[in-house]
Order: C-alpha cells, then sequence, then structure tokens
C-alpha cells in the first residue's frame, strides 16, 4: 500500500479513514447538494417554506441573509432559533484567533538544554517543549533533530524531557464520540500528527502483522506508546485501554481482510511526541532516554527550533479541512493570550461566547469548544449573518474561507455557475450548517447562516451509534440540498 503523506494528507485524512468503509470517520463532507430538476426551480420561486417542507428534515431550520455592504437583513426564517452549528463554528474561532493573537502569529516548538554541553554531552536535561502548534508533524521533528546534531550533541546525561503545558491537557474533545475517531484526539501543549496515530496491518504468511507509526512524508518512526492487540471478538471493531499510561488497543481480527490502515486518537500526546524524536535523534547519531512527561515550565539554552506557519495560513488549512485538533489548539491559545486561564474547553468556549457579544454582537451564541465537535452549542442564524457583515468590513475572514463550488443539475460540479460562495460547513449526524459570503451574478454580495438540526434523533444516539446511524447520510444530503436552493433564491430575489 504505498501512500504519500504530505501535510495536506495529514489534514485531508482527519474527514475520512484510509482504509475499507468500516474504518471511516463520521460524516464530514463540504456542500454537496444533488441534482436540482426543474421542479425544484418553480420551489424556488415561492416561499422560503415551500422549500424546507421539500426537504423533509423532521428538525428546525433556521436562516438568515443579510446584505454584506450595508449590514440590512434581507430574509430570516428562525432567524433567533438556537441550534448547533457543527463546524460552522470554527469560522468563529477563525475570528478569536486572528482577532486576538493576529494573522501573523507564529507557534514555536523549541529543544532546550538544562545545562552545558561539554564535547558532545550535555550535563542536564533535554527537554522538547510543545508551543502549541497544531500543525507540527513528524518531518518537522526529523528537521529539529539534524540542528542538534549539527550543533555538536550526542548525549545527555540527565533526562529528556517533554513538556506540554502550553496549554491544558483535554483527554478527548469530545468524550461522547466513539473512541477510536481520530478527529477526537487528546489536546495538549505539543501535538504531533495532529495527535494521531497510524495503525498499519499486513497480511503475511504467518498471519496479519500490525504496527502503530508516526507516520510523515519521508519518516516512520515505531510507537510503543501506543499498542494494538488482535482479538477475536465479533465486535465492537475496536477496544481501548488508556490506564496505565499506553494507548492500549485492540482491533477485532476479522475485519482485517485486506492490507490497510487508519489514523487513531492518541491520548499521550508529550510521550507520543518525545518517542518520534527520540527515534529521529538516533539517526542523527544523537542517544538520548526515554522520554518523560514534565508539568515544569522549561528554563535554559535553546538549542533548535521550529516556527509553524503564520496563523493565517494554519486557519485557511483549518477552515478547508475542518481539523477539530487545530480549532480546539488556538480557541485555547487565544483564550490564555487573553489573559485567562482555563483548564477545559468549556471554560474557554465560554470565554470566545463573551468575546463574540463584544466583538460581532454574537450576544446568544454559546460554545462548549472551538471547533464544534460537541453538539451542546448554539448559535442563531441571524447573529452570524450579521458578524460576518462585521467582519466583512475587515477583509480578515472571506479569503479564507473554502470556495464551495455549487451543482449542475445532474450532480456534476458546476465551475461556472454564476452564484460564487465561499463558506464554512458544518456536518453532525442529524445536524448540517453553511455560513459565509455568496455573490450573485450581478456581483452583489450576501453574508448568510443557515442551521438545520434534528437534535431528537440525535440525542437518541447510543455511542457506538455516532460514527454511521442510520439514516444520517441521507439526512444531511437532504439539508445540503435546502443550502443550495436557499443560495440561489436570494441571488435570484436580492440581486441589485
Amino acid at each position: 500500500m504505498a501512500q504519500k503523506f504530505t501535510r495536506r494528507f495529514l489534514m485531508g485524512s482527519m474527514l475520512a479513514g484510509i482504509a475499507s468503509p468500516i474504518f471511516a470517520n463520521a460524516p464530514k463532507t463540504s456542500l454537496r447538494p444533488v441534482p436540482r430538476p426543474l421542479s425544484v426551480r418553480k420551489l424556488a420561486d415561492k416561499g422560503p417554506e415551500t422549500l424546507i417542507d421539500a426537504a423533509r428534515l423532521h428538525g428546525d431550520v433556521g436562516f438568515a441573509v443579510a446584505d454584506a455592504s450595508t449590514g440590512a437583513l434581507l430574509e430570516d426564517h428562525n432567524g433567533d432559533l438556537g441550534l448547533p452549528p457543527a463546524s460552522v463554528t470554527k469560522a468563529v474561532t477563525a475570528l478569536y484567533a486572528l482577532d486576538v493573537l493576529g494573522a501573523e502569529h507564529r507557534f514555536q516548538t523549541r529543544v532546550m538544554a538544562s545545562g552545558p554541553i561539554k564535547e558532545g554531552v550535555l550535563e542536564g536535561d533535554l527537554i522538547l517543549v510543545g508551543g502549541a502548534d497544531p500543525t507540527l508533524d513528524t518531518d518537522d521533528l526529523a528537521t529539529l533533530a539534524a540542528k542538534l546534531a549539527a550543533a555538536g550533541l550526542r548525549s545527555v546525561t540527565g533526562r529528556f524531557l517533554v513538556y506540554g503545558g502550553a496549554l491544558p491537557f483535554v483527554r478527548a474533545i469530545d468524550p461522547g464520540q466513539p473512541v477510536h475517531v481520530g478527529y477526537s484526539p487528546a489536546i495538549s501543549g505539543i501535538c504531533l500528527n495532529f495527535n494521531r496515530v497510524y495503525f498499519d496491518w499486513k497480511q503475511t504468511a504467518n498471519g496479519v502483522q500490525v504496527s502503530m507509526e508516526a507516520r510523515s512524508e519521508h519518516v516512520r518512526p515505531p510507537v510503543k506508546v501506543a499498542r494494538m492487540s488482535l482479538s477475536d471478538r465479533q465486535g465492537p471493531v475496536y477496544a481501548y485501554d488508556g490506564l496505565h499510561g499506553v494507548d492500549d488497543w485492540s482491533v477485532a481480527r476479522h475485519v482485517l481482510k485486506k492490507d490497510g490502515g487508519r489514523w487513531l486518537p492518541m491520548r499521550q500526546p508529550e510521550l507520543y511526541a518525545g518517542e518520534a524524536f527520540r527515534w529521529l535523534a538516533k539517526t542523527h547519531g544523537v542517544n538520548l532516554p526515554a522520554p518523560a512527561k514534565t508539568s515544569s515550565q522549561p528554563s535554559g539554552q535553546t538549542l533548535a527550533r521550529h516556527d509553524s506557519e503564520p496563523l493565517a495560513e494554519i486557519l485557511r488549512g483549518m477552515l478547508k479541512y475542518s481539523t477539530n485538533v487545530t480549532a480546539e489548539m488556538v480557541g485555547l491559545s487565544a483564550t490564555l493570550a487573553r489573559g485567562n486561564y482555563v483548564a477545559h474547553l468549556r471554560a474557554s468556549g465560554r470565554e470566545m461566547a463573551k468575546w463574540a457579544a463584544q466583538e460581532l454582537g454574537m450576544g446568544h451564541a454559546k460554545f462548549v469548544d472551538h471547533s464544534g465537535l460537541g453538539d451542546a452549542s448554539r448559535l442563531n442564524a441571524a447573529e452570524l449573518a450579521l458578524a460576518l457583515v462585521r467582519a466583512q468590513r475587515k477583509s480578515t475572514l472571506q479569503p479564507l474561507l473554502k470556495e464551495i463550488t455549487l451543482r449542475t443539475e445532474d450532480g456534476k460540479p458546476d465551475k461556472g455557475h454564476p452564484i460564487k460562495v465561499r463558506a464554512k460547513t458544518g456536518t453532525l449526524n442529524f445536524v448540517s450548517g453553511l455560513a459565509g459570503y455568496a455573490a450573485s451574478p450581478d456581483g452583489r454580495e450576501m453574508a448568510f447562516a443557515i442551521f438545520s438540526a434534528d437534535t431528537e434523533t440525535r440525542e437518541g444516539l447510543a455511542r457506538h451509534e455516532r460514527e454511521r446511524p442510520k439514516g444520517a447520510r441521507s439526512w444531511n444530503r437532504r439539508a445540503k440540498t435546502l443550502q443550495q436552493r436557499l443560495i440561489e433564491r436570494w441571488a435570484k430575489l436580492y440581486a441589485s
């Protein structure tokens, strides 16, 4: 199974498993409306209630659209109804981080020494210091290891420590998600490969061979802090035990029919990064002891440093690939930069809500996290649409949003569609949102937010059903169809 593990691949694979469908993550698709037949064109000429009824969503729908230049509210339906925003939350998180940290902010990962280096030997501890970089990958650690070797370091007399205290530790973004999904990993001040480990399996003459790796484009360090064993049980497919400082996984043997692999969440971020770095350092002739986690603020000499891309570029990737771990880390970083210590995501979400009320006029916003994975967050469409108008005046968000390609009547992407949309999608099972900007053929720009949610059905799901519940895919497809029909309606009704 030949794969190229670029950073873009790492980000894109947050949205889907690499192997068979049984290993796929929960639906997180972009706007993919079904073909729009001629009969639907007639519906667009009627009121929005007709379009909503035709969607058959069996839940609540709220939307609002405003003139992006004047802020005049053009149309709304249940615009003041609080609904789960899903990953549309990330649009607000992006504005929060840009306002507090700045578009040019860079996160730093450092390697520090607590003592002097004499003839290649560090007399003291070596510390890998996380700086809340959500995009750090194994290739970046390899570069840091090469810099250590180039500086002449060969060994240490003390300990090898890893510090992740730049952010509070969170064991899982949403504990209610299935334990094995890669989009709900741990959060810490150090994050490697989006805090996911690669589980690889191959069929051999002696049976199935499995491995766990901190895999990236160029290197594949083996991992021991995450272990996989095979089980003869019929279900569940994955089981997890992390009681002893190691991520112990087991997988039902019968599902591993062909060679394959998938990303699993990490719950030991410091030891994961430390183990990978130790292996990489050894390949450059630098011998380090086994890593240990430290909660003490590091001090000493910086031997090597890695700077992330500017925040604006990190957010562009977050909005395109909807990476939850990125949203949580930049959101927590913004909260801490405002001088507010928080110990968990809910507390930081409350701080972001306060900021949104002050800066964007979103007085009814409720956030339990920064990614939208937690379904207890609530936004109303009217406040968000007007907040996007305010953001447009600063020209900070729209250039970072993904371009949404609308579809032709036969279901194909229509790159020549006269309506141009840049927006953030949001998808959970039985929850769908879209918010951003739409330009009509005559150039009039509108800011909009559309939320749909069948909360009753969602709340009735057991934890093990949340990855792929019955009926969720068709429900979300109908919700996305409604989104395109509403946008086309507005472009027709409110053209200049």
